[in-house]
């Protein structure tokens, strides 16, 4: 691994310069009484300091709950629990194993699946970010790929891949009903605008996104990474003993039964993981969806453990959930600071009185219909870059510009696409993504010099290159007629 010439601060030291910003800049908007006006509740909004007495007792107050309640904290940890089980028996090491001595080609055929899998996790919502970085890590490992390359790539699938899919994810129905909410306030039509009304179109480009991140990973990314030198990868070629090979196969098998009962009872006719009206939206099966994951990862670890021998008692499953501790430590540095720069950044309504301003520039262009959704992909780009949460941006954006789009005769469905575009191309990039500092995490697990730079120079290419390409595939899509979705 070449080391970076440029010294770039600790992510943990990056997060409380930001912090530090976004203070100051709090206290100077409201010297100059910055404000805006919320276009769907016509709620007059303030950038609050949090310099004045009122913003500091605020901080003192909150200090302590600004980290405990930081968004992805818990669900790392949860995960954290059963994959360290899951790690520490050695079943994913014989998983990894299993699959090594399976032909040629291997690295090739493990960086598709890691891309296949970063774009198709926005199924289950975020949970992308926490499993999959630290298994792609291992997956390129065992390649005789540099783990961080495998960080780098599975953080780009998941990210700029956020509003892909090839079936309905947890995006699709929360931007349709935000988007027939705007419509009816403007009096528009919305006969298009349902939770597949941007199907066929998102279905195209994660075929298109996928190859992408494929070619930049391959002719870009992994040649800044270099190399990796490893004097214990080699475990990973070992064959499976008779008797490992015994305990993967009844540790797999459990692992099937138990996901094939988590199924049953999400979509059987007794369904008990279904929310109360029957739909999967807020329902236990989503929000405990983690959980779900961890347990089923823990208990294959733990039967493997027991069936191969390393695990004797309970005492190795608690040494099992302890084991990811080493990473959890360093993240927990990164996150309190992560957690007060979130915070600071609600609190003060910087990141929303920006946003709504920039986007009222765009509203008072004269531009042509294709121009038009052009600079809008560019303007959500831009706004994501200080304001990543999709559903709070669309919250605002589809009430400043659904009737301005109406005008110039392009229907809510299509500008919904445009804004999905530039929503998730940029998001690798941005350093208020919420699982940014988990990414850095990983990543200083193998290279103890990373920091936010590092990160930025692996990824921007790849957020460059999917955002030309999507935008061209919009282009041809628009200019051909073609039905966004059903």
């Amino acid at each position: 691994m070449r080391n970076n010439r440029i010294h770039i601060f600790h992510p943990a030291t990056l997060f409380f310069i930001l912090t530090v910003g976004v203070v100051l800049c709090s206290w100077i908007f409201e010297i100059y009484g910055i404000e805006i006006i919320q276009p769907h509740t016509g709620e007059e909004i303030r950038v609050q300091s949090i310099l004045s007495p009122e913003g500091i007792r605020w901080l003192l107050r909150h200090i302590v709950t600004n980290f405990t309640g930081f968004a992805p904290l818990g669900m790392v940890i949860v995960t954290m629990f059963g994959i360290g089980v899951a790690e520490h028996s050695g079943f994913i090491s014989a998983c990894i194993r299993k699959g090594h001595s399976r032909g040629k080609n291997l690295s090739t055929r493990v960086i598709i699946w890691v891309i296949i899998l970063g774009l198709l996790s926005n199924v289950i919502g975020d949970a992308g970010y926490i499993i999959l970085l630290p298994i792609a890590a291992s997956l390129f490992r065992a390649a005789g790929l540099h783990p961080v390359a495998g960080i780098i790539t599975a953080y780009v699938s998941v990210a700029c891949g956020y509003s892909a899919n090839i079936v309905i994810s947890t995006m699709d129905p929360l931007l349709a009903r935000t988007t027939e909410e705007a419509s009816i306030a403007a009096n528009i039509s919305y006969n298009n605008v349902g939770s597949l009304s941007n199907y066929y179109f998102m279905f195209a480009s994660t075929i298109l996104i996928g190859i992408i991140i494929y070619i930049v990973a391959r002719k870009i990314v992994f040649r800044r990474i270099g190399p990796y030198t490893d004097t214990d990868a080699g475990e990973f070629s070992k064959p499976l003993s008779h008797k490992e090979k015994r305990a993967l196969y009844i540790a797999i098998t459990a692992g099937i039964i138990y996901f094939a009962l988590i199924l049953l009872s999400t979509f059987s006719s007794f369904g008990i993981l279904r929310g109360v009206g029957g739909n999967l939206m807020r329902s236990p099966f989503i929000m405990g969806i983690l959980f779900l994951l961890s347990l089923g990862a823990g208990i294959m670890g733990m039967i493997y453990g027991f069936s191969s021998g390393r695990y004797r008692s309970d005492i190795n499953i608690i040494q099992g959930l302890s084991h990811s501790t080493h990473l959890l430590g360093v993240y927990f540095v990164i996150a309190f600071f992560a957690a007060q720069m979130f915070a600071c950044l609600s609190y003060s309504h910087l990141d929303i009185c920006l946003a709504v301003w920039i986007a009222d520039l765009l509203a008072v262009a004269n531009l042509n219909a294709l121009p038009m959704l052009l600079s809008f992909i560019l303007l959500s780009a831009l706004i994501n870059l200080i304001m990543v949460s999709a559903t709070g941006k669309w919250g605002f954006m589809a009430f400043i510009f659904l009737p301005i789009f109406a005008d110039l005769g392009i229907s809510p469905e299509i500008v919904q696409c445009a804004f999905r575009i530039g929503d998730s191309s940029s998001n690798a990039i941005t350093p208020f993504l919420f699982y940014m500092p988990l990414a850095l995490t990983y990543m200083l697990h193998y290279q103890k010099q990373t920091t936010y730079y590092s990160l930025l120079r692996y990824t921007w290419p790849f957020a460059i290159a999917i955002f030309a390409g999507w935008v061209l595939l919009f282009i041809l899509w628009y200019i051909c007629g073609i039905p966004f979705g059903l």
